[in-house]
């Protein structure tokens, strides 16, 4: 929705002032890209260990995208370009308004009242009817082979009955033409409330946000599993906490606000959760690096990640486990504890997996 304060937590999360937060509805028309590290304590431990000369964590990339109104799968709002600009990224995260007007602020609503539990449902309604559209357009399309105009039927019958995309049940072979699709309910939501910072435990908001969750979880068990907790922030402290050098003073003001940790990391964490990525590392005397990977991935495809020529000429990867690097103080000590690994094309690559790949090209 616009005016829920998605260009104050994108500043926030990029640690930049490259969004315009205003107060009027699509301040934000074009997207915003910004890049966000992602923690990583064992990058750290490994690069310490190593004594690598410079640390390069893995990112996720966030896009700021304008709110969406009732009526954006009709074009409402400029609906249809911003639908277009959801339809290129992996995962969505909802920022939903949980605060009341301020004495010294008064921030408007496209609806006239805060109400999340609404702002949810508009979202999901909206996302919905245009996958809706999407696959009757594909269930016509000629041009489309039978299995994909099949394909496209047996979706669009669980999205006429509020079912989303991501739920329906894909056979291995059905799995590429589902991503052709780009379904904007195939990707997994995040629902993040925006908070008062005096209320950052929770309100009358929140509250009914947990409510809803709760009612579908005893509708279906697996939703809550598949929707993950709510998280609370107030985006405009945690563009404040971004925007200090100090991190002493970052400390600070987190005790002040009771918080172990802010509200972006525990989006990053949970982002990267429910995205399926893993990581492994390559660790030396130059760097320590951190490389993304999705989960079941084999050891090939892993090295293509860092360059196209180590998966063409991949014949092996040196590996050793996190753990099993740390405990023995190195590579070298690994490999004397003979925890050095020789895994060959068929591996499936681990989380915390240290690699060293063989090519030829």
């Amino acid at each position: 929705m616009p005016n829920v304060g998605k260009s104050t937590l994108f500043n926030a999360l990029t640690n930049t002032q490259a969004a315009q937060a205003a107060n009027y509805p699509f301040c934000t028309i074009d997207p915003n890209v910004g890049k966000v590290a992602i923690p990583d304590m064992r990058l750290e431990k490994l690069a310490k260990v190593a004594a690598s000369a410079k640390i390069i964590g893995a990112q996720l990339e966030f896009v700021d995208i304008a709110g969406l109104v009732k009526g954006a799968s009709e074009g409402a709002g400029l609906g249809n370009k911003f639908l277009s600009h959801i339809r290129q990224v992996s995962m969505i995260v909802q920022l939903v308004r949980c605060f009341d007007d301020s004495s010294r602020e008064i921030i408007t609503h496209v609806d006239g009242s805060v109400d999340p539990v609404r702002d949810i449902e508009t979202i999901e309604t909206e996302l919905l009817l245009a996958d809706i559209q999407t696959l009757s357009k594909k269930d016509g399309n000629s041009k489309k082979s039978a299995n994909e105009q099949e394909l496209a039927a047996r979706i669009l019958k669980d999205l006429d009955k509020g079912i989303p995309a991501r739920k329906f049940i894909l056979q291995p072979e059905e799995v590429a033409s589902f991503r052709n699709f780009s379904l904007l309910t195939g990707k997994p939501m995040l629902i993040v409330c925006n908070v008062p910072d005096s209320q950052l435990s929770g309100n009358k908001y929140t509250e009914a946000v947990q409510q809803l969750l709760q009612k579908r979880k005893s509708e279906d068990p697996e939703y809550v599993e598949e929707q993950g907790d709510v998280i609370n922030v107030c985006s405009k402290l945690e563009e404040e906490v971004s925007l200090m050098d100090d991190p002493e003073s970052r400390e600070q003001i987190l005790q002040e606000y009771g918080l172990e940790k802010t509200g972006l990391s525990k989006i990053v964490a949970e982002s990267n959760r429910r995205l399926g990525l893993q990581t492994y590392y390559t660790v030396g005397p130059q760097e320590a690096r951190a490389w993304q990977f999705p989960e079941g991935m084999l050891a090939p495809q892993a090295a293509g990640i860092i360059h196209t020529d180590f998966e063409k000429g991949f014949i092996k990867a040196e590996t050793i486990s996190y753990d099993d690097y740390i405990a023995c103080g190195g590579e070298q000590g690994a490999k004397e504890a003979g925890k050095l690994r020789l895994e060959g094309k068929e591996y499936v690559c681990q989380d915390g997996d240290i690699f060293h790949f063989k090519f030829n090209v």
